[in-house]
């Protein structure tokens, strides 16, 4: 139904001087599928109130509805282009009275379609500069609707593919895009039930928050209109700093079947770990931890073990809001699991004694696109200390690439043998007490694999060089007698 719709949209973009990139592409469209989305669902709720004998109160006063300002119809139902704005009427009017109107809603309470409205239109621009091209992504928009269930699945596919592509623009983009089979298989490993509640405090497109709902819905015969109403409005929550990180993962559960997804636009890390109180707490966490440096000391100050490494910050609020018995699926570098420096082992310390890291699933290189970083899963339980780690080394006989992604077969046997934590040419254990209790080292070493590379130490090496070095002044030496 929608396929050509999305295509078009984004060849008017291509051609819009205002928009350079897949990220822009991505934002641009989903601000004006939320406002349609939202006239649906007004609409909706006026029928709905209107069966019931009720008044409905429109959300958006009369002027900044979709059809009056977006695509006013005739009395034939078709455009009326007499009241339709164009060119730079519209763009003005989009930047100078729609933007800041919207801008003004507020709401406490996240799950709130007030609260969304404010916190998406709060820091996005339009960045659409031709009010023609303007004009012709709100006429294509007006046909889609958001009303049946076969529109809805639809759209979610298509829009999945938008972020996909995104993810795959470039570094930046990567961070928007977890590979979906990943997060099926973590979500199949933590294995989440209808009546635990799902957090991911770093959500960005919220492809964990989408899987988990999907896995609860599809895995359940027939869900009762209790069991319905958990999932609707109690069970996923999440928090995303980014503003265009924070609209498509909203858009992205709108259109996946959760019509008010409970996510807060906000820092993770601005809060003190040690206000989360037992009401703040959560049953499962899912989530992919952000990497990189430079987080200042007033952040810090929120945590017990003080790092400029965001991704051991996100770490250390994880366990901490997680519910006693909770269980954890989480991304992180692989470089956490044998860093020497205090904040790491530290960290390592802390989720040992506190956790019991049951499983760590080793990636290889190419598992992320434009990451450039190699990466582990951490499985644990909350509440008891880990006394043996099972590890699992994906081994492929192909490089991972844009043209090769990582697949839910590449994971197929991890996911078998991890229920009964099976030894194999890929797999082994560990006891804890049998590491380094100085260091708590957890290295990826597979026992198994004897003829790998051996690496050398690196005084080992060093000697080599001197040697080598040595010896290519000899040979100049020689040659030099010779000239």
């Amino acid at each position: 139904m929608f396929e050509q719709a999305f295509k078009n949209i984004d060849n008017i973009l291509r051609t819009d001087s205002g928009c350079g990139t897949e990220l822009d592409y991505v934002e641009q469209t989903s601000w004006i599928l939320f406002l349609k989305y939202l006239d649906d669902l007004e609409e909706d709720k006026k029928k709905s109130a209107t069966l019931s004998g009720k008044s409905y109160e429109y959300i958006l006063a009369p002027e900044y509805r979709w059809n009056t300002w977006a695509c006013p119809k005739s009395r034939d139902g078709k455009l009326d282009h007499n009241k339709a704005l164009d060119g730079d009427d519209l763009k003005d009017f989009v930047n100078n009275n729609l933007f800041p109107y919207l801008k003004k809603f507020k709401a406490e309470d996240p799950n709130t379609i007030e609260y969304k409205i404010g916190e998406i239109f709060s820091e996005l621009k339009n960045k659409i500069s031709s009010g023609y091209k303007l004009r012709e992504i709100l006429n294509v928009v007006d046909d889609m609707h958001f009303r049946l269930y076969e529109e809805k699945h639809e759209l979610s596919h298509l829009y999945e593919a938008k972020i996909k592509n995104m993810g795959n623009a470039g570094r930046n983009g990567g961070e928007y895009y977890t590979p979906r089979p990943l997060i099926k298989t973590i979500v199949k490993v933590v294995d989440p039930k209808v009546g635990d509640t799902i957090y991911d405090g770093a959500c960005g497109s919220a492809g964990f928050l989408v899987e988990a709902y999907k896995y609860l819905t599809e895995n359940q015969s027939k869900l009762s209109s209790g069991q319905t109403a958990i999932l609707q409005n109690k069970t996923f929550y999440g928090k995303e700093i980014k503003s265009l990180a924070y609209i498509i993962g909203i858009m992205n559960m709108i259109l996946h079947g959760v019509e008010a997804p409970n996510i807060r636009h906000m820092n993770t890390l601005a809060g003190n770990i040690n206000d989360i109180q037992e009401k703040d707490r959560f049953d499962i966490i899912l989530a992919n931890l952000p990497f990189g440096a430079g987080i200042g000391r007033e952040i810090q100050q929120n945590f017990p073990v003080k790092t400029g490494e965001t991704a051991f910050l996100f770490l250390q609020h994880f366990i901490k809001i997680l519910k006693a018995g909770g269980r954890a699926g989480i991304v992180i570098k692989n470089t956490f699991l044998s860093n020497t420096d205090n904040a790491s082992v530290s960290l390592r310390k802390l989720l040992l004694e506190n956790c019991n890291l049951h499983t760590v699933l080793d990636l290889p290189g190419g598992a992320f696109q434009g990451a450039g970083v190699k990466t582990v899963v951490l499985f644990f339980e909350k509440g008891t200390p880990t006394k043996k780690v099972w590890f699992y080394q994906l081994n492929l006989t192909r490089n991972l690439g844009k043209g090769q992604p990582l697949n839910e077969n590449d994971l197929a046997e991890f996911v078998e043998l991890q229920k009964t934590k099976a030894e194999s040419e890929n797999s082994w254990s560990i006891d804890v007490k049998d590491i380094d209790q100085s260091t708590f080292d957890l290295s990826v070493k597979n026992p198994t694999k004897s003829n790998g590379v051996i690496l050398r130490e690196p005084k080992e090496i060093l000697e080599e060089m001197r040697r080598l070095d040595k010896d290519s002044k000899n040979i100049l030496e020689k040659i030099t007698k010779f000239l």
